[in-house]
């Protein structure tokens, strides 16, 4: 993928690794890095040797959230710009978060409207000490996007992303975790390798199964307890069928490391 102007994509032993590359503007969000968001995800939606993904950025901003300054030049022509920037982002993140394969988000420094937004949406959510974290928003007169809305909910609870949306309140990286927004935090020169780490151990996993559980978790939000059973059934009973279901059940009684090939 050598057409991307905003982000650098790399494929290396089943991790797809994502990184938004624009440190100069803080990584902030432009119509052309939705436009590329959208395009890899896609590519980790339909390229079955995706099996993880890890999504980083270059400099000392993981992302500053929407580029402002492209905002205000927009002056009338905002609304509908932000329509068309919002299709493109949402779209992409509909691809990551349905998607199969488990998505790593590795934030180094401040990640502000979008950029928190991003780290929700995220599977898990590694962060280095130097990482904070603040919707941003309603400080310039907006609204969240990038599915925060949905996302903040269901980890902090109405009061608490409530709290975040309309105060702007700053998190540090260790309240971020304490708060169940971030998985671990590490120190910062650590925060490349660890995050690597566990993408690749991720990518060795049964990537059916993981898809089915992803979903089955942002399922039990809106359904009551029966049909989420149901739900459940289903799931495990079509995870059986896999090829990965039969190693893994093999392996366990031949008492070794189960292979699995993420079909």
């Amino acid at each position: 993928m050598n057409d991307l102007e905003t982000l650098r994509f790399e494929l290396a032993d089943h991790v797809a690794r994502i990184t938004l590359n624009r440190p100069d503007a803080a990584n902030a969000m432009n119509l052309q890095m939705t436009k590329d968001l959208l395009e890899v995800g896609i590519e980790c939606d339909e390229n079955p040797d995706v099996r993880a993904v890890l999504l980083r950025s270059e400099g000392r901003m993981f992302c500053a959230g929407g580029d402002l300054a492209s905002f205000a030049k927009a002056g009338a022509a905002l609304p509908r710009g932000l329509k068309e920037m919002t299709v493109y982002l949402h779209a992409a993140i509909t691809r990551l978060a349905r998607g199969s394969a488990p998505v790593i988000a590795a934030v180094q420094g401040p990640a502000a409207g979008a950029g928190f937004s991003l780290a929700c949406a995220a599977d898990l959510v590694v962060a280095s000490e130097q990482a904070v974290f603040t919707m941003a928003y309603t400080r310039a007169g907006l609204t969240p996007d990038g599915s925060s809305t949905y996302f903040l909910p269901r980890l902090l609870g109405r009061h608490r992303a409530l709290e975040l949306i309309l105060t702007n309140r700053t998190l540090s990286a260790a309240e971020a975790q304490e708060w169940g927004i971030v998985n671990e935090v590490v120190p910062a020169d650590e925060l490349n390798a660890r995050a690597g780490k566990l993408a690749k151990q991720l990518a060795a996993g049964p990537t059916w199964a993981f898809g089915a559980a992803k979903e089955l978790v942002m399922r039990s939000f809106s359904e009551d307890l029966e049909s989420q059973m149901e739900f459940e059934s289903q799931a495990i009973a079509n995870a059986a069928r896999t090829e990965d279901a039969g190693e893994g059940i093999a392996a366990f009684f031949e008492k070794r490391r189960a292979n699995f090939r993420g079909s």
